[in-house]
């Protein structure tokens, strides 16, 4: 069996390789957690788009890098990039979900007006989803709006609003159409965060930090025009969103990444005066999340196969979400336990290790098994749209 991609395709990733080392002087360090780029992350952003590296299927006319799709390509980039330690880019949710859901879905003016300046960091993005009420049956949303001098005027309150306390633009669901069936009444919008009437309470989680926030709309109004697809059919667009969404949380790219910091954890790190990479036990451990994560990348192929060929990969894609967050919380316990009583540190020691990256790891991943719908929510989506198992049963309303 010849596993090899060709002599095309090698000398792809030596252009690639040879960028790489031309220009990692430049990158900024990769992961840089939730905040708004700054002039390097964006100068970076730009040099990876206008070489392809990034945003490489995006259209030139939207600031893109306008490259016909190629799996083995996009492979190989990922590939190069994690072994040499690298920034790839700019990432969250502007980039990873609503670009491709207004690819989709949204008008020649909103691609024009807002994909450019997502891609290059200029705009950074939140997701207005999640309500105090409606978390897994999110279709219950009651955040409303109704139109009055070619405006929505939206009240209501969204939970868990990922980088909202530093976000430029908000893509919110609000029901548009009061009496129309819950899944058929709202309407997806694109909203200014400094429009007034908006307050942003951050939440601070157990790591220590407030990524997530409770955003408060009170008369905020919205143009029109900013709705994506038609009025009352935002529960389209935004199963558009979420198949990205649970791609994001799945990427193989990410947790190819964090195997790879795992391999120098375990080849220096020791235990009874022997490397940790040559005790059976930890050996093992890399191995068979090592094999998982190949797992993952061959189904991320797959998954991209079907996507050019415009077909429907069902079961296929429904299994990425719960797949990748559980396992990068066992890449990250693995890394934890290597570290032993040291990984458990998290500032202010000089025996930090990783400046105490994988405890907030440990911690974040197992928000992220909740975050984006549970785990538990995960499988039933699979067994009952995916296998087509029978619905979980409900109790009857008054009993």
């Amino acid at each position: 069996m010849d596993l090899s991609y060709g002599p095309e395709y090698d000398d792809f990733r030596s252009e690639v390789r040879t960028f790489i080392e031309k220009n990692k002087d430049k990158a900024p360090a990769p992961g840089m957690g939730m905040q708004h780029p700054g002039p390097r992350e964006r100068e970076w952003q730009r040099l990876l788009i206008d070489n392809g590296y990034t945003c490489r299927t995006i259209p030139k006319e939207y600031g893109g890098y306008g490259g016909e799709p190629d799996i083995l390509k996009t492979v190989i980039i990922q590939e190069e990039f994690t072994k040499a330690n690298v920034n790839s880019g700019l990432s969250g949710q502007g980039i990873a979900m609503l670009v491709p859901t207004l690819l989709e879905r949204g008008t020649e003016e909103q691609k024009k007006k807002f994909i450019e300046p997502t891609i290059t960091g200029e705009i950074y993005w939140c997701q207005g989803y999640s309500e105090p009420g409606s978390g897994s049956d999110l279709a219950s949303l009651r955040t409303n709006a109704y139109v009055e001098d070619g405006h929505f005027v939206i009240n209501g309150q969204k939970i868990w609003t990922s980088s909202a306390h530093f976000a430029d633009w908000c893509f919110i669901l609000v029901r548009t159409e009061p009496d129309a069936p819950k899944h058929e009444g709202i309407s997806y919008i694109l909203m200014d965060m400094q429009t007034p009437g908006i307050e942003v309470r951050p939440l601070v989680t157990m790591t220590g930090a407030a990524e997530f926030n409770e955003t408060f709309l009170t008369d905020v109004r919205v143009p029109v025009e900013n709705v994506v697809g038609e009025r009352g059919e935002g529960w389209k667009v935004a199963n558009t969103t979420l198949k990205h969404e649970r791609g994001m949380l799945g990427d193989p790219s990410q947790a190819m990444g964090r195997v790879e910091s795992i391999v120098r954890i375990l080849e220096t790190e020791s235990m009874d005066g022997k490397r940790l990479m040559d005790n059976p036990h930890y050996r093992d451990r890399l191995v068979a999340a090592q094999a998982k994560v190949h797992a993952l990348k061959f189904h991320s192929m797959r998954l991209l196969t079907c996507t050019l060929k415009n077909e429907d990969p069902g079961v296929s894609r429904l299994i990425v979400k719960y797949f990748g967050t559980t396992l990068n919380r066992e890449l990250s316990d693995i890394a934890l336990d290597a570290l032993g009583e040291l990984g458990s540190l998290y500032s202010g020691s000089k025996h930090l290790r990783s400046h105490g990256s994988w405890q907030w790891r440990n911690m974040f991943d197992l928000g992220l098994i909740i975050g984006g719908g549970t785990s538990q929510i995960q499988k039933n989506i699979i067994s009952e749209r995916g296998l087509g198992m029978p619905r979980e049963p409900k109790v009857a309303e008054g009993k």
